[in-house]
Order: structure tokens, then C-alpha cells, then sequence
């Protein structure tokens, strides 16, 4: 573990590049050091903000108090006939992850390539991409207790993961730092292509029989086609959840709006692409200050140089308000606010 460090810029360690400072900053290399850290007053005196790769925050202030930033590394896989377990460290790029995966013919997260981030944060957001998400592989993690110091292995049950969601966000919020995640992978691949853009792409290249491989990288184009890259213009990905409603709900917009894109979200629910809403309201690469949308996809907002997290934020309730008088559906942030 590095040394404590005072008053450090946090632009370096957010996606949205927005430049505050912690009072107080550490990078934590392995479980050792949190238990080191944790016999330290600083601590237990101060509120702690755990920091994977920045890619699902929006600093509005600085933070006054410790942030630890994750960097805990390893990926390591045991194969037990076609079924696979890989544990990876809550620090690693969950991108080197999946590439790692799909190299190895470890089937089940090439749709969720190039999502950012990093492993440690995944089973927080139960992130998510065409048509898969982070639940449908999750094993078990392991994480450290803030209070106690001791190490407790989380099951899928005991994650009570939803869309874009989890224990980590609700009931067991800031009392937990994950530490390692374990997948269940498979070496028989079986190819989801039904989501998004991916069929569509695999035909335009003649591809019938497509293998995890190719999957990832139509995912991986796709994505880089809608987003912004965060070292060239900051944002955190999508901003907002798709939004799920009732069918009955559902039936009068779409009613009312023909166009109106959605997917299935179980047997009495549909979602709806909040992008497409948002577009519908005229916000797709629109220049507002220093923020603004993307101009391949209205559901990122960006820090075209210099934006506050106050202006992004003032700037998403202008869409959420609009987004809510035109259909009636009240969007929610995917990104935390701080």
C-alpha cells in the first residue's frame, strides 16, 4: 500500500474527468492492506469513498474525507469439464478480463465487452450490455467488512441483484469493499446475438456461425460507434437506466408513439430505450456550457472541457424533466452522484 496522501486531485481517477480533490487518497493492492489501513485512526475518522475505475461517477464537490482506490490485481481459472470458474481481483480492467476470457474460449462475458470499469465494481451496478448482465455469471465474491475487518463470501442469493442494481447499492451500501469476484463461465459456448445491433452486424459480414470472438468484437465496435472515448472527452457511459414499465403502460405509449423502442423485462413488463426517449426530445448532441449529449447516442452525457459536476448535473434534470412531461416516464440516473 502506498503511502496516505493529502489533498490529491481526483480528475486522473473519474471517467467524466471533473477535477476535485479527497482530503485524503490510498491505493489498496491487496486485502493486507485494507486491514493495515483499517488500524489506522484516519480510517475510522473519516467517511470513505471506495474507487474502482471512476467510469460510474459524478463528483458535484469535493470529497472530505479517505478514498481508497481499488487496484487489487489476478485472474486466476479452474476448469471442471465444459464449466469454468475465473476469479479476478476487484482492481483488474473489466475489459482485460473479458479479453483474457475470450481468449481462453471461456464462454458467457463476451457480450459485455468494453464495458469500463473495473471487476470490483461490477457486481455493484450488475452491469450489464445486448442482452446480457453481470448476474447471469456471477458466482460469488468475496469482500471486506468496513466495521469489523473480517472477509465474507457473498453468494448470488445474497447480492438480491436487479436491473442495474444490488445489495451493494441498497441495504449493504458502504458497509462492504469487494476484494475478488468469481465467474461461472462455460467452454461450450452458447452465442446470444438477439440484442441490439449484434445480428444486424454479423450479417453485413457473412458471419452464420459466429464464435464468442466474434461476438466481442462486433459488441466491442458497436460500442465504440454509439460512445465517446473517456480520454479524449469525459463522460461515464450511459447516464441513465432504460427505463422498465408496466405493459399496460407500455400499450398507451406505444399507442400514442409507434416508434417507440422496447424490449421485453419479463412476463408484465417492457423496457424502453431511454435514448431514444431523450433523442425524441430533441437532446442528441447538444451543446449546453461545457456539457452536453453525445452526438452518436443521446444517453451519454459529456464533459466537452471544463464542466462542474453541478453544471452535468443541473444539465440531466433538464432532460429528466422534459423526458417526463413529453411520455409521462420519469428516468433515473445509472451514474452515482457525489
Amino acid at each position: 500500500m502506498h503511502l496516505i496522501q493529502e489533498n490529491i486531485s481526483l480528475k486522473p481517477f473519474n471517467t467524466f474527468g471533473i477535477d476535485v480533490k479527497a482530503r485524503f487518497f490510498a491505493e489498496i493492492f491487496s486485502e493486507n492492506d485494507l486491514h493495515e489501513l483499517k488500524e489506522q485512526a484516519l480510517f475510522k475518522d473519516h467517511k470513505l469513498l471506495v474507487l474502482g475505475g471512476g467510469s460510474n461517477l459524478l463528483f458535484t464537490e469535493d470529497f472530505d474525507g479517505l478514498v481508497l482506490k481499488i487496484s487489487i490485481p489476478g485472474i486466476e481459472s479452474d476448469v471442471f469439464g465444459d464449466k469454468v470458474m475465473v476469479t479476478a481481483g476487484a482492481g483488474v480492467i473489466w475489459n482485460d478480463l473479458v479479453k483474457s476470457c475470450v481468449q481462453q474460449a471461456f464462454a458467457g462475458m463476451e457480450n459485455l465487452s468494453l464495458i469500463p470499469g473495473t471487476v470490483g465494481a461490477s457486481p455493484v451496478q450488475n452491469i450489464g450490455a445486448y442482452g446480457v448482465e453481470l448476474k447471469d455469471i456471477f458466482e460469488c465474491c468475496t469482500a471486506f467488512h468496513i466495521e469489523t475487518g473480517k472477509i465474507r463470501k457473498f453468494d448470488y442469493s445474497d447480492c438480491r441483484f436487479a436491473y442495474r442494481d444490488s445489495a451493494f447499492k441498497n441495504e449493504l451500501k458502504g458497509q462492504y469493499i469487494i476484494t475478488t469476484v468469481t465467474f461461472k463461465l462455460s467452454a461450450d459456448a452458447k452465442i446470444n446475438s438477439q440484442y441490439g445491433a449484434i445480428q444486424a452486424v454479423l450479417a453485413e459480414r457473412n458471419i452464420s456461425q459466429p464464435t464468442i470472438d466474434d461476438i466481442s468484437r462486433v459488441v466491442s465496435e458497436i460500442r465504440v460507434s454509439k460512445l465517446p472515448d473517456p480520454s479524449t472527452i469525459g463522460n461515464a457511459g450511459s447516464f441513465f437506466k432504460n427505463p422498465i414499465i408496466e405493459k399496460a403502460e407500455y400499450l398507451k405509449l406505444k399507442d400514442a408513439f409507434p416508434a417507440l423502442i422496447s424490449y421485453p423485462a419479463g412476463k408484465e413488463h417492457m423496457k424502453l430505450a431511454a435514448g431514444w426517449l431523450i433523442e425524441q426530445c430533441g437532446f442528441k448532441g447538444i451543446v449546453d456550457g461545457h456539457t452536453g449529449t453525445w452526438k452518436n447516442q443521446a444517453l451519454v452525457l459529456v464533459n466537452h472541457g471544463g464542466a462542474s459536476g453541478k453544471e452535468v448535473y443541473s444539465f440531466s434534470e433538464k432532460i429528466i424533466d422534459t423526458v417526463q412531461a413529453r411520455f409521462g416516464v420519469k428516468l433515473e440516473r445509472e451514474v452515482n452522484i457525489l
